[in-house]
Order: structure tokens, then C-alpha cells, then sequence
């Protein structure tokens, strides 16, 4: 599978990074800079950026009609292209789907925005944040009274924006490869996030959710789903739902109090995680994962990012590599027959040379693209 990326922030590069990682073969076309000139300040250091690894890049001036014919006829050679921009600023670069699926009709045209392609607020800016706002997801997050916490930009940016687009344009390129047709895929932050609220909308449909913050089964309202500090300052995560992985957490955890076998008495769910969080700081985090970890007590420790990658368990499925000396999460889902190329770490500034030659650019073309000064 060959695909362009257009380089943008975010989503649009986590999910061009997921299929990298599954063995496709991406191209990321970046903006080349003028002689002399340097890169702004920018959020992500593009010589250590993990969301850019395991693609080849291509550096051109799309500026120039020579830059742009090489977009295109890398596009024509292309089963996917991904873009990040906001609504039409491809095709006022004469990128846009109308020009790649009439030069490329199996195109899969990949499109991410916060917004969408369409709809009051297209147009405007945006971040994972305010994507999120428009979904009910951000509301329902943080602790009674309190106001919503933000949840990194793991929602709208990753799981609403990234991981859609990526089973968009799977879905699409699977669609055609029976019809002979390719298409767009708008695929919206406000949309995904929305659609990850959907087992939260169920609970609203069946009378089982209430809009405070903090009231739910899980968002923390339940004394027996949360997390809870303990004597070292150190945190656990507890979340025994079915009532035998409840028993089970009371008695290993040493808990007697007949009150607490009230498990879903709502009206004590308050003055029962007040009770728990004393009972819970008088061990440590490791001493409270010693007793209950990997029993059906479900227990955790809440780890940090220096934590995670050295956990038994973490290291055990090698969920975290090290590639170019920096430690990040591993490809994933795993396969039974499949097995991913190691990630390569990014390749900031390549000439861009031998990928054009790979995409059938011969030596006199690429030459013709330097000396006009169309490709880095």
C-alpha cells in the first residue's frame, strides 16, 4: 500500500505513523524551506517526533509548477493520500479530490479536520479541546462540583481524529478494490469523539446516567471505579464492577465494613469512597499491588511515563521499544502471521532523491527538480 501524507500536526500524522507501522509504504511531503531560511517554532521537534517515524520525505516548493507536477504525479501513483488542513486549502493548491481522483480514480482521499469538511464552524480554528466540548464527552469528565478536566488530547486528537481516519481510509480502499472507485473520507474530530461517546449515550438512553460530573458508574461516581492515593502519595486505579470481582477486592483488600456490601446504593457511594480512601492510605502503592495485582480484584498501579515502560507486564508483550535512542510505544495490534518492520526514527530534511526514483522519477527528472529548485 503506497501512501502521500501531507505533512500537518496531530492526527493527521499519528495516523499516517499507525500505517507506517502496519507496513505501508508513506510518503510525507513537507514544505521546503527557502536558502538560509529556518523552521519556526514549533510544537514537536521534527529530529525526535515519534509520530513521524518509519516514513521517507520528500522536501518540495509547492510554490513552483514543478513542485506541484510532482505532487500530483506522486499522488496519481498513490492508493491513499492524507491531508490535515483546514477546508480548502487543497484545492486551492490544485491538490484537491477533484484533481487526484480524475488523475487517480481508485484514489482514497483522506481528510482530517476538527470541524469537518462541512457546517457552521468549518472554517474556524481549533483544538482537540474544542472538538471535544461539541461532543458531551468534555462535560461528563472531572469530579463532582469540580470543573471538567481536560483529557490530554487523547479523545478528539487520537481515538476521535487518528484512529477514525485510519478505519476510514481502510474501509474506503477496501470499498475499492471491488468497485474500481475511490473517494473522500472526511473524517471530523467533533464526529469521532461524538461516536466514542456512544456506550455513554446508551447509559443516558436507559435512565442510567445523570449530567453531574462524578456521578456515574465511570466517571469516578462509584467508590469502587476510581483512583485512590496511597500512604507513599503513589496512586492505584480499583475497578471490581461485577459483583464477584467486588467480594474478591473487599476481602483480599481486608475490608469488613457490612456497609460496603451495598455495592450499587448510590446514595452511599460518597460516604463509601471517603471510607475507602482512608482504608487505602495506610499501604503503599507497591504494597497494595503486591496483594491485589493480577488477581480478578482489578487493581493497577497508575503509572507515569517513566513507569510504564519498565512494568513486567509492559515489557513482557515489548508494548514499549527504543528506536534512535528514545522510548515509545511499540506498533500495534499484534498479529498471529504479521510481523512489522521495526519503526525507523524520523528522517527530517531527506533530499527525497531516492524516493522519487522509487516512485518512477528518473535521474534527468529529479536533476530538472534541483536545478529549479523544486525538491530540497
Amino acid at each position: 500500500m503506497k501512501i502521500i501524507e501531507f505533512a500537518a500536526l496531530g492526527p493527521c500524522p499519528m495516523a499516517a505513523m499507525i500505517l507506517a507501522d502496519l507496513g505501508a509504504e508513506v510518503v510525507r511531503i513537507e514544505r521546503k524551506l527557502a536558502p538560509g531560511a529556518k523552521p519556526g517554532a514549533e510544537l514537536f521537534d521534527p529530529q525526535i517526533d515519534i509520530l513521524n517515524r518509519s516514513r521517507r520525505v520528500v522536501s518540495l516548493d509547492l510554490k513552483k509548477p514543478e513542485g506541484l507536477d510532482t505532487a500530483r504525479r506522486l499522488v496519481a501513483g498513490a492508493d491513499i493520500l492524507l491531508e490535515g488542513f483546514r477546508p480548502g486549502v487543497m484545492e486551492r493548491l490544485g491538490l484537491g479530490p477533484d484533481e487526484g481522483l480524475a488523475a487517480n480514480p481508485r484514489l482514497v482521499y483522506g481528510r482530517m479536520t476538527g470541524w469537518g469538511q462541512h457546517g457552521p464552524l468549518a472554517q474556524s480554528a481549533g483544538h482537540d479541546i474544542n472538538y471535544l466540548s461539541l461532543s458531551g464527552a468534555l462535560h461528563a469528565i472531572g469530579e463532582p462540583g469540580r470543573k471538567p478536566v481536560v483529557p490530554l488530547n487523547l479523545v478528539a486528537d487520537c481515538g476521535g481524529g487518528a484512529m477514525l481516519l485510519v478505519v476510514g481510509v481502510l474501509a474506503a480502499l477496501t470499498e475499492a478494490r471491488h468497485s474500481g472507485q475511490g473517494q473522500v473520507v472526511d473524517a471530523a474530530m467533533t464526529d469521532g469523539s461524538a461516536l466514542l461517546m456512544t456506550m455513554m449515550y446508551t447509559l443516558k438512553a436507559m435512565g442510567q446516567w445523570q449530567q453531574a460530573r462524578g456521578s456515574n458508574l465511570l466517571d469516578g461516581g462509584a467508590h469502587f471505579y476510581d483512583t485512590y492515593r496511597c500512604a507513599d502519595g503513589r496512586y492505584i486505579s480499583i475497578g471490581p464492577i461485577e459483583p464477584q470481582f467486588y467480594a474478591l477486592f473487599l476481602e483480599k483488600a481486608g475490608i469488613t465494613d457490612p456497609d460496603f456490601q451495598a455495592q450499587w446504593n448510590r446514595s452511599q457511594w460518597p460516604e463509601l469512597r471517603s471510607r475507602l480512601a482512608l482504608h487505602l492510605e495506610t499501604r503503599t502503592r507497591d504494597e497494595w499491588c503486591a496483594l491485589l495485582e493480577g488477581t480478578d480484584a482489578c487493581v493497577a498501579p497508575v503509572l507515569d511515563m517513566d513507569e510504564a515502560p519498565k512494568h513486567p507486564h509492559n515489557q513482557a508483550r515489548g508494548t514499549f521499544i527504543e528506536v534512535g535512542g528514545i522510548v515509545q510505544p511499540a506498533p500495534a495490534p499484534r498479529f498471529s502471521r504479521s510481523t512489522p518492520d521495526t519503526p525507523r526514527p524520523p528522517t527530517p530534511g531527506a533530499s527525497g532523491a531516492d524516493v522519487l526514483a522509487d516512485w518512477g522519477f528518473s535521474p534527468t527528472e529529479v536533476d530538472a527538480l534541483r536545478r529549479a529548485g523544486a525538491i530540497q
